[in-house]
């Protein structure tokens, strides 16, 4: 061993050093393994693909916006929509393809029970994307 034994009789004096052999062993094992899969890593199998050309389209879907007044009033982009005209609306919009993201703007005294309502029918229409609209703290 290169750091002695535990006799102490042993006459030789410790070695400090550090023995080499074995990480030299690793490196030359580690180099013949890279040496051997090298050449595999960069063979490859010619073939001749067929070429296609297409263009990705980027059909945003349009917005659709539902306000909500404290009164109750429901208005469709800015247009005032009674309650029986409100889910033939939203089940056009629904059919539409794509189908229009459902922006809910309600306003801060809007009671809770007409915010749901609406939901509801834009659920029951079958809108899928549906999201609150908040004005930020400034």
């Amino acid at each position: 061993m290169a750091f002695g034994g535990f006799n102490q009789g042993d006459a030789r004096p410790l070695q400090s050093e550090i023995n080499m052999v074995p990480l030299i062993d690793v490196m030359l094992v580690l180099l013949i393994v890279f040496m051997i899969t090298a050449p595999l890593l960069t063979h490859s199998v010619k073939i001749d693909l067929p070429q296609a050309s297409s263009n990705p389209t980027q059909e945003k879907p349009e917005t659709v916006s539902v306000s909500i007044d404290g009164d109750g009033k429901v208005f469709w982009n800015n247009e005032g929509v009674d309650a029986v005209a409100l889910p033939a609306r939203l089940a056009a919009a629904a059919a539409q393809t794509p189908q229009p993201e459902l922006h809910l703007r309600a306003d801060r005294n809007t009671r809770y029970e007409v915010i749901a309502d609406v939901m509801s029918q834009a659920r029951t229409a079958g809108i899928e994307k549906m999201g609150f609209v908040t004005v930020p703290d400034q």
